[in-house]
């Protein structure tokens, strides 16, 4: 009996593997319905949030790829452009539309739903117009930590979309990437750069409430706003505007010119990180340079990457001339300090149009990927290579297939796991040059949130009671890259068990020594 059922679980088996996925949901829908319902219902509390943030990263993608198009059809006929750009204000339009749509939308974890804003109607009288009347403090912690709990649910069950797909719906009943993602699991110091990059996502995707103010209010129309709170002096509520409330919350480091992290202002107002030099809420400002943070990077290093790709499977299946013209051009663009031509080509592009895109990122990140993509390709060109020596490949140029198909099926599977590594690490990179451009002023465009920018600011006050100015945002750098670095090596020691190995050998033996 033992043997029969064997024999049928592998017959079983062998019908789901010529099945086609579709074929195999209709067959058993149940656990996918399962999974669908509950990430429906998890989407549903914050889908204003997410198609507010979706808008503005296809309007990233939008001013990104028509730039792009200006740029080329221009060299051709100037006429060009005209059209272009009409294009590309119709759909920034309508994404601009999509967005403010999106935030008008109430959602379960915003500032209107948990307000953390209010003030006292007497001495030691209660709040008004904070969350159930709590102190803002309070308020603002309880909406904080529904906010990570609520990342840390949505990416467990984004992950747990792969368990079902694999237990009840992959025609195989083992890969290679079962091992992998066991072994990721298993790693201490990747599950550190995880939580730090669900972190870093949280920060830049839920800015907006994360902030104890609007950035609006905080940052960029700070005296079209009106706060109340309770005049000690005048033993009554009133009202001032938001700009003079922040005049008078500065940190500078001398006398009562201080508002430290976690405490109020005189305007009743918490500032879990602080204020900054001219007075505004550096929390709010750290979770909006976060997002910028996280676009321009994800915008570089994902065009760098696929340059990066490309180039490598050409040069792995050609070989020979092409492969010394790469490489020649790589090492002239390698030879070009990337730091001194990102600063150069934000000084020339200084006031023109394509500076003015996500308000001087996308230069940013169009600099970094045609500079920064001879690392990515001198990475995984070695892997690529090997893959392209194997007996299948030349069985399946024997075949007759295409060179395309080739480089894509049987070579880019290899080195996507190499890729993986490589960009995290360099994602940090990213992060690193975007805030030494701001603290020199030339990257970020002021008044636009910027992490390095903030550590300029904070700089003269390092040894006064505002120190929290320069090291909050200096921490907070080397907390992301460092957590993106451990994810990288994690990802390397899951895919390659023998690397990890190998330095523990080595560390053994006192380094080789």
């Amino acid at each position: 009996m033992c043997a029969s059922s064997t024999t049928t679980a592998t017959a079983d088996r062998a019908r789901q593997s010529e099945s086609t996925l579709a074929s195999r949901l209709l067959a058993n829908p149940t656990p996918a319905l399962k999974w669908a319902a509950v990430f429906a219902a998890l989407l549903a509390v914050e889908f204003g949030a997410f198609l507010a943030g979706s808008a503005v990263v296809l309007n990233s993608i939008n001013m990104g790829i028509t730039a792009l198009l200006d740029m080329l059809l221009s060299t051709v006929d100037p006429g060009f452009a005209g059209p272009v750009l009409d294009l590309q204000g119709f759909v920034a339009g309508n994404l601009e539309g999509l967005r403010q749509f999106g935030e008008s939308l109430p959602t379960l974890l915003s500032r209107d739903v948990i307000p953390n804003q209010g003030w006292q109607t007497g001495p030691t009288g209660p709040w008004e117009g904070t969350f159930l009347g709590l102190q803002p403090a309070y308020a603002w912690a309880v909406r904080t930590l529904m906010i990570v709990a609520y990342t840390i649910v949505m990416a467990y069950w984004l992950f747990r979309a792969w368990l079902v797909f694999r237990k009840h719906y992959r025609a195989a009943d083992w890969t290679p990437r079962d091992d992998i993602v066991d072994r990721l699991r298993g790693h201490r110091w990747a599950e550190f750069g995880i939580v730090v990059l669900l972190l870093f996502l949280t920060m830049a995707l839920f800015a907006p409430a994360l902030g104890t103010a609007s950035v609006d209010q905080n940052v960029m129309n700070s005296y079209s706003y009106d706060i109340k709170y309770f005049d000690q002096e005048a033993g009554e509520v009133a009202t001032i505007n938001a700009g003079k409330a922040n005049f008078n919350s500065k940190s500078k480091g001398a006398g009562e010119e201080n508002v430290a992290p976690m405490t109020y202002d005189d305007f009743g107002r918490f500032h879990p990180f602080g204020t900054n030099k001219p007075g505004r809420d550096l929390f709010t400002i750290l979770m909006h340079g976060a997002r910028n943070a996280l676009i321009v990077a994800a915008m570089g290093i994902g065009l760098a990457a696929t340059i990066a790709t490309i180039l490598a499977l050409i040069s792995a299946f050609y070989g020979g001339t092409i492969d010394l013209v790469i490489l020649t051009t790589a090492d002239g663009v390698m030879s070009i300090p990337q730091l001194l031509l990102l600063i150069l080509a934000t000084s020339l592009f200084n006031g023109h149009w394509l500076d003015k895109i996500l308000d001087g990122g996308f230069l940013i990140g169009v600099v970094f990927a045609l500079s920064g993509w001879p690392f990515l390709w001198r990475a995984i060109r070695g892997p690529a290579f090997q893959t392209a020596q194997e007996e299948w490949i030349d069985a399946a140029k024997s075949y007759g297939q295409k060179p395309r198909n080739i480089m894509q099926k049987h070579i880019l599977p290899y080195v996507t796991g190499y890729m993986l590594i490589y960009a995290s690490m360099s994602f940090g990179s990213v992060v690193i040059l975007l805030a030494a451009l701001s603290f020199l002023n030339v990257g970020i465009n002021p008044p636009t949130p910027s992490w390095g920018r903030m550590v300029a600011q904070g700089q003269p006050y390092v040894s006064t009671p505002s120190w929290h100015i320069s090291m909050i945002p200096g921490l907070l750098i080397v907390f992301v890259v460092t957590g993106l670095n451990a994810l990288g090596d994690g990802i390397r020691d899951a895919i390659d068990p023998e690397s990890e190995a190998g330095r523990e050998s080595e560390a053994a033996t006192g380094g080789g020594a």
